[in-house]
């Protein structure tokens, strides 16, 4: 049985749902299933999933948007902004294979594909309890400190690292094999992780400098542009480490492929947030969670970028 695992691609919890599916898959569903890995990631715009993809005897997406394709066959997903396309969600509801799953209040895709697999399959995910626990911190923000999360001394937080800037299509696959079996220490000591790690360890210290020259707080909202810095991805938290009190971040950014306004609110100060910043996002056509979100733009739609940033800060500096 050849089954095709989609999922979140530059993800720690989308490969560690990934890892999960395929053991509770091979443990309780088919033991002979040979497993192919490919990353999925949110287009500019409100693009479908490409019909492509769904190459496998089985297709499984996890931790992402849902799809009408009638060759998907399992699903999981915790985003509000799951149902993207017109009739998404009615399809979903429709649904009758019970093997297609979706909770806007799960912190993250991994644990709460975990809790379907024990609960409706009789499936024991005790192996993989320590991947499960760090997909539900880093994934839910659950850190006890802004400073733990930009750190990165943890093995996972080192893993997260390098898949969430990781540009090469073997390595996030040959991770998600890996996690099946190994601990998290033994992975983020191996060459796989470690070698990529060390120059996105220095970046990330530019990251730190840079989000501290160019990041404003202002009425709760630490704010910042780095478009012509060049960056379109960085750790989430660094604007909380610097700015504790703050109620949102909200940055715009651009990579070669994209340009990206990314809008998140304090997990360590939740009573603050006003906002559903899924909500904001998806007017852009982008999405993600009510208390963290983003929008992709093509390379070229800078203005665009920067103009969605701007009315997205006028919006969340409005409350009082």
């Amino acid at each position: 049985m050849n089954v095709q695992v989609l999922f979140h691609d530059n993800c720690f919890d989308g490969a560690a749902s990934a890892a999960v599916f395929s053991r509770f898959y091979r443990e309780r569903i088919r033991a002979d299933a040979a497993f192919q890995y490919l990353g999925l990631t949110h287009k500019p715009g409100a693009e479908g999933i490409d019909p492509a993809v769904f190459s496998g005897q089985e297709n499984a997406i996890v931790d992402f948007r849902y799809s009408q394709d009638p060759r998907l066959t399992w699903w999981f997903d915790h985003h509000a902004s799951a149902f993207q396309q017109p009739g998404d969600e009615a399809h979903f509801r429709a649904d009758t294979s019970g093997h297609k799953f979706h909770d806007a209040h799960r912190k993250s895709c991994t644990k709460y594909l975990a809790d379907v697999a024990r609960e409706r399959f009789g499936w024991d995910a005790s192996p993989l309890a320590d991947l499960i626990l760090w997909a539900e911190i880093i994934d839910g923000a659950q850190f006890p400190s802004p400073q733990m999360a930009v750190a990165l001394e943890e093995p996972s937080l080192r893993i997260m690292t390098v898949l969430e800037a990781n540009k090469d299509p073997a390595l996030i696959p040959e991770v998600i094999r890996r996690m099946q079996t190994e601990s998290l220490e033994a992975i983020a000591a191996s060459p796989l992780i470690a070698t990529p790690l060390a120059p996105l360890l220095e970046r990330h210290q530019g990251h730190i400098a840079l989000v501290r020259q160019h990041a404003r707080y202002e009425r709760g909202v630490v704010f910042f542009d780095l478009v012509d810095q060049g960056v379109d991805s960085l750790n989430k938290f660094i604007a909380y480490a610097l700015y504790p009190d703050a109620r949102y971040t909200l940055w715009v950014g651009r990579g070669a492929s994209r340009a990206k306004v990314s809008i998140g609110s304090n997990p360590w100060k939740p009573e603050l947030r006003k906002h559903d910043l899924s909500a904001i996002a998806g007017r852009f056509g982008g999405g993600g969670h009510p208390v963290v979100a983003a929008a992709s733009f093509k390379a070229d739609q800078v203005d665009k970028a920067r103009a969605a940033y701007q009315e997205i800060l006028a919006e969340l500096s409005s409350v009082g």
